[in-house]
């Protein structure tokens, strides 16, 4: 009955919770991604999948994409709205937009909008380079393009472009400074555009993304720019042109109160426009439909107190019976959901490289002859270690060695105490964790004595470059061991990368109790990997990773499940070279390599080296020029 098994697993790393459907334990002890082709379900287990990469060549870490994951995403988001408006009985369609900004890579997109184009599934721009994205990739002339951000002239071209092949390219007008040049390129090319508007909301949303919301948001029209949009459009002959609202509620909005709040605003917004003469016709409530990261959900911050199928329901009903009350034709709805779009489908997958442990290490029986009064005294305060006495014991323990420390640095006590002090130091410690929750109260300088005394596992990755916003926003990613969940996991730890930064670490993790500082990971065992995933990585990590420490991007395997349960390697690309990250800091490495060719002639002359030394130095080079970033085991 006390035995450990998987399912305890389970429950302890909140599996269960923010796996959504889309990750499992098996009762072999396996991670599993979940598909289900054709409705035909299968649990791969994710070693399975590390099994091929390792065969083709590739090492950890590697960002592994399940395209069934993201396909089944397109499909839950747009068969949602599909049964919103059915249930509602809504007159207008729904079409999503993917913000290419989210995840840039380009199979990605390949996917998104093949898959995607049975749902008229169309795809959001913010720059130039973004828009050719989209003109390139997007043959479906159902599906909406709409462009966001500012927009130059030549911006306003490539969109105008766009229509004139007849995609349904929309310029969301954010700035009042682009109505102007919208209009202009126009007339100068001949060409009607598709007009939108970006109104700013006054509703505030909850969450960690607050500030996209309200007066103080960054884009959007306040009513008194809108006001004069449409006096432009108007005076210009053009405001049959204006046909999309826009407003953006907010990001990872973790709240469903707030998204039907900020609705109900926007359609205040689209009436009064109508009312104006705008014809309209769709309406865009961007981003926002937020990821469970925590499994909680609750309206914390990286949570959800909602599924997506009242958010569908929510935006459909808000919008009919608003509407409706003014008589109003019911808009095409446009989302841009970006992160509740990718997020699940990506996995980064590392090996564990070494661990730190802060425990004692060959405690004797009894104190060799000759230590000094501090070491004897710290020797004592173990010995009289009791659940009457343990704060006591720890202000001695930490009186006592910080003495012992201070006679070290004056040369009065050898590197051998010292060792023996620590060790006496840190056992104090452990066995006065044991003892904390014998305590009816726990002191406040102890409360966060298992944080201080957690392991440190070394793993083989960037944060800087595969997870940058655990590092610049706190995000929480889910986090477990891939396999060996048939084991119970007794260490407390932190993980760090392998980047020489202090800043290089999660310390913060979900659970099936909700956050914790801390981790349950394995024992490593000698001659075995030992497997770690961060899942819900596929939004926005792989676009804001950086070269810290110049590791550069890892390799990059997706694989799709069939109706049979077997795996498919679709692409496979490999990580950044050394000579890749530094080319891209305008280093050369041909020029590189022909500097060291260089010294290493030199020496071979002033007699330092031999020539077969300075060959095998140069093919070292070489190799390493094209090796990877990222530490690579023996062969």
């Amino acid at each position: 009955m006390n035995e450990w098994n998987p399912d305890k697993s389970a429950n302890l790393y909140g599996i269960s919770y923010w796996g959504a459907d889309y990750f499992s334990v098996d009762t072999d002890g396996q991670v599993c991604a979940i598909a289900k082709p054709n409705g035909t379900e299968h649990h791969v287990p994710l070693t399975d999948i590390m099994s091929g990469l390792e065969e083709r060549g590739h090492a950890m870490p590697v960002l592994l994409r399940i395209e069934n994951i993201l396909d089944r995403r397109i499909s839950q988001i747009n068969q949602g709205f599909a049964k919103a408006i059915s249930q509602v009985g809504y007159q207008g369609e729904y079409r999503g937009v993917f913000p290419i900004k989210v995840n840039q890579q380009c199979h990605v997109i390949e996917e998104i909008t093949k898959f995607g184009r049975q749902y008229h599934h169309g795809l959001e721009a913010g720059s130039k380079a973004e828009l050719i994205i989209a003109m390139s990739h997007l043959e479906d002339r159902e599906a909406c393009i709409v462009c966001n951000g500012y927009k130059d002239s030549e911006f306003i071209q490539l969109g105008l472009h766009a229509v004139q092949l007849g995609m349904k390219c929309f310029f969301v007008v954010e700035t009042p400074s682009e109505i102007g040049i919208i209009i202009e390129q126009s007339r100068n090319m001949g060409i009607e555009p598709l007009i939108g508007v970006r109104v700013k909301l006054s509703s505030k949303v909850e969450g960690h993304w607050f500030e996209d919301s309200g007066d103080r948001s960054l884009f959007g029209l306040s009513a008194i720019q809108l006001v004069d949009v449409i006096d432009q459009l108007k005076t210009a002959n053009m405001l049959h042109c204006l046909q999309l609202m826009h407003c953006h509620i907010g990001s990872q909005i973790p709240n469903i109160r707030n998204i039907r709040s900020g609705v109900q605003e926007a359609c205040r917004y689209y009436i009064d426009m109508i009312n104006e003469g705008a014809p309209l016709g769709y309406m865009d409530l961007g981003g926002g439909l937020a990821v469970d990261y925590t499994g909680a959900s609750t309206n914390e911050t990286h949570s959800k107190n909602y599924s997506l199928d009242e958010y569908c329901v929510d935006i459909v009903e808000t919008l009919s019976e608003a509407l409706s009350a003014h008589d109003i034709s019911h808009p095409t709805i446009i989302t841009e959901s970006g992160r509740a779009t990718v997020a699940y489908s990506s996995v980064l997958l590392f090996n564990v490289l070494d661990v730190s442990h802060f425990k004692a290490k060959n405690l004797p029986d009894s104190l060799p002859e000759g230590c000094s009064e501090f070491t004897e005294n710290i020797w004592d305060s173990l010995q009289r270690l009791s659940p009457s006495n343990i704060q006591e014991i720890c202000n001695d323990a930490v009186h006592y060695r910080e003495e012992l420390r201070r006679m070290f640095r004056q040369g009065l006590v050898g590197l051998r105490e010292m060792s023996l002090n620590e060790s006496i130091y840190l056992e104090i410690l452990q066995r006065a964790k044991v003892l904390l929750p014998t305590l009816r109260r726990i002191p406040p300088e102890l409360q966060n004595l298992d944080e201080s005394l957690a392991d440190i596992y070394y793993g083989n990755f960037s944060l800087f470059q595969s997870l940058p916003d655990a590092w610049a926003i706190d995000q929480i990613f889910p986090v477990m061991p891939v396999h060996r969940l048939n084991e119970e996991p007794k260490n407390q730890a932190v993980i760090a990368d392998i980047t020489c930064d202090s800043d290089g670490k999660i310390d913060l993790f979900t659970s099936g109790d909700g956050e914790s500082r801390m981790i349950p990971l394995h024992d490593v065992n000698e001659g075995e990997e030992y497997y770690l995933g961060v899942f819900l990585v596929g939004a926005y990590q792989e676009t804001l990773g950086d070269l810290h420490n110049l590791f550069g991007d890892t390799n990059v395997v997706s694989v799709r499940i069939d109706e049979q349960g077997k795996l498919e390697y679709v692409e496979e690309i490999e990580g950044d070279s050394i000579g890749d990250v530094l080319s891209y800091v305008e280093y050369n490495p041909k020029e590189m390599f022909e500097l060291f060719r260089i010294q290493a002639e030199a020496a071979v002359k002033a007699g330092t080296i031999s020539v077969g030394q300075r060959r095998a130095m140069l093919n070292t080079f070489r190799t390493s020029l094209a090796g990877y970033t990222y530490f690579e085991r023996e062969e």
